[in-house]
């Protein structure tokens, strides 16, 4: 079953990248494999130590650069057009406030906007674009950021200000879908807090309390879905919320063009772009849900590339010219079990959120996890976890390409942090026994459904869950609908069910705990006073080592009570390069690897 891995084709970005591309131009037949893991199971360190600079008790916030990204090369005029197979794509939205997923992550994969950070091409750390560089206090309660002079708006809207900047920023911390919302409104535009702008360039924010480094750079940094991207504010003053939503002028190399609802992107080339001009003049991503009909597509030279399932490798290197890239560690997948919201909606008067249901198995009619009614509903969740074979997901549908993981946002250089005994063992019998003690000897009904959100394999690997539920008596309804559909009901906490759900690699687990926050706007379906206490702790923390040690808090709290952090698997990703395109390698940021980046620095074969 592994026999593609003896592929000539396949490379690995990375550390190895400059060998390995050395190897494919001498036309070797080089062995691609699953990177190396350390003695503890978690993947070996593969990119370089963020920069440290001191910011108070030892802060960990990488310096700021001059320099963000690679200097654009003097080349022709644009020509041609890359089309890319997406699983879905929805209407285009590009304002931060009614911006949603897949529509958030997309126009920055693209990319169409522009952040004022991103993640560097060859590490997880944050380095400056729109922002030239950035100061922070020594208590890492001030940051200044000096915003880059002479970067233009697309549609003719003129240059880039800290206006646009400040807007931007504001649009997206009053958003009811940005799942990093409520950060931001925290961490920019604080009661207990200031901002001033000195001249059109610079923005001073004081938080008005202390906040760690890591929750600022994920807004700060693409490609992710969690960041704040910078419109123009001109646009919105003249033409309104709605020609700003759908036809952004944004700062990126790509332009939206033209777009249809369940069919097309269509994005142009912005020439003479302060970061780098696409080599090719059009770039048209295509709503195409079927796997079959992606593979289809690229092999009829329809598609270019396309987001592909593992599987489909076979497929593609049936085409002639075709290759591949292997991204290691793109990722990381978990399981968010909803309903249980034991926190009060907010501005409710006090109810609970539509969500909270105690007839659900895994529901508590009782937040103390003390108490016999916890208890009881604990051992439904751990018997949900132990009852999953992630060794063997890993190893059929991921074909190796990754590993088990005990806590989801702890994937990546994090994991080998965890203590040993944080590891779920494959254990359906003792799952079984489980049941019966909590009083469900014949099982229950729950429903499953992925979130398609451009992972490989994630249909098919939520479809063997469902398929370990069933081996141990429970009545799986799968629920396989777009994630721009389901969405809402997380945002809402409405939705009853259990979701296989991935989510980047971290720059630390901190990242991801504001899902578990009752202010969040996104939710994991697990909220909790011991979380609603330990998490604003956290991420008010500024100290790299004092943070550290209250993260492992929380993790043994959440893997003792199975409660919010259920990880599955690590997962690599690989991405199909059609003939009329060149390998990209090295060009490909950092952050979110679930989807394709770095389209503007594709050259033409």
């Amino acid at each position: 079953m592994n026999h593609w891995l003896k592929n000539p084709k396949l490379m690995i970005l990375g550390p190895l990248v400059l060998l390995l591309a050395a190897i494919l131009a001498c036309g070797s037949s080089a062995t691609a494999t699953p990177p190396t893991k350390t003695d503890s199971g978690a993947p070996a360190a593969t990119t370089a130590a963020p920069t440290a600079v001191s910011s108070g008790g030892g802060s960990s916030a990488p310096a700021a650069t001059a320099v963000p990204t690679k200097a654009p090369e003097v080349m022709a005029k644009p020509s041609g057009t890359i089309n890319v197979g997406q699983k879905e794509l929805g209407p285009y939205f590009g304002s931060p406030k009614l911006s949603g997923n897949p529509q958030i992550f997309l126009n920055n994969a693209a990319p169409i906007t522009e952040t004022l950070g991103m993640y560097g091409f060859d590490s997880n750390a944050v380095e400056p674009m729109l922002a030239e560089s950035w100061e922070i206090s020594p208590n890492g309660q001030v940051w200044t950021y000096h915003i880059r002079k002479g970067v233009e708006f697309h549609k003719g809207f003129g240059e880039m200000t800290v206006k646009d900047v400040v807007f931007s920023f504001d649009q997206l911390a009053n958003s009811e879908k940005h799942a990093r919302a409520s950060n931001a409104k925290k961490i920019f535009f604080a009661d207990s807090g200031s901002q001033s702008t000195p001249d059109d360039y610079t923005w001073v924010v004081d938080s008005g309390t202390p906040f760690s480094d890591v929750p600022i750079f994920e807004l700060l940094g693409t490609p992710r879905a969690t960041q704040v991207w910078i419109v123009s504010k001109k646009q919105f003053d003249q033409e309104g919320e709605e020609e700003h939503n759908r036809n952004t002028a944004a700062t990126g190399p790509w332009e939206i063009d033209d777009w249809k609802t369940g069919e097309f992107w269509k994005m142009k080339a912005v020439e003479n772009h302060w970061r780098q001009t696409p080599y090719f003049a059009e770039m048209v991503e295509w709503e195409i849900p079927e796997e079959s009909a992606r593979v289809a597509g690229f092999k009829t030279g329809n598609l270019d590339t396309f987001v592909m399932a593992l599987d489909s490798i076979s497929e593609v290197e049936s085409v002639q010219g075709a290759t591949l890239m292997q991204v290691p560690d793109a990722g990381q997948a978990g399981l968010n079990i909803y309903g249980q919201t034991y926190v009060p909606a907010r501005d409710g008067g006090g109810e609970s959120w539509p969500n909270y249901n105690t007839d659900l198995p895994w529901v508590s009619a009782n937040s103390d996890p003390s108490s016999a009614e916890w208890e009881v509903a604990r051992k439904v969740r751990e018997a949900l976890s132990i009852s999953i074979d992630r060794q063997t997901i890993v190893d059929e549908l991921l074909l190796g390409f990754g590993h088990p993981l005990a806590l989801r946002d702890w994937g990546g250089p994090d994991e080998k942090r965890l203590p040993d005994d944080m590891v779920w063992d494959f254990d359906p019998e003792r799952a079984k026994s489980l049941l019966a003690d909590a009083g469900y000897p014949d099982g229950f009904n729950l429903t499953l459904s992925p979130a398609l959100r451009g992972a490989p394999s994630e249909v098919e690997a939520c479809e063997a869950v469902a398929q370990y539920w069933d081996d141990i008596g429970l009545d799986v309804t799968f629920q396989n609908v777009p994630y721009g559909t389901i969405r809402p009901t997380f945002v809402a906490r409405t939705y009853e069910g259990i979701s296989c759900h991935s989510v980047s690699i971290r720059l630390a687990p901190v990242q991801g705990y504001a899902n578990y926050l009752n202010d969040s706007v996104f939710s994991y379906g697990t909220e909790h006073p011991y979380l609603e206490e330990k998490i604003p702790v956290v991420q008010g923390t500024t100290d790299r080592a004092a943070r550290e040690v209250l993260e492992l808090e929380i993790a043994r709290w959440q893997f003792d009570n199975i409660f919010g952090e259920t990880g599955l698997y690590v997962f690599d990703n690989v991405w199909p390069i059609g003939p009329k395109l060149q390998p990209w390698d090295g060009f490909v940021k950092q952050g979110d690897l679930r989807q394709i980046n770095g389209y503007e620095y594709i050259q033409p074969r």
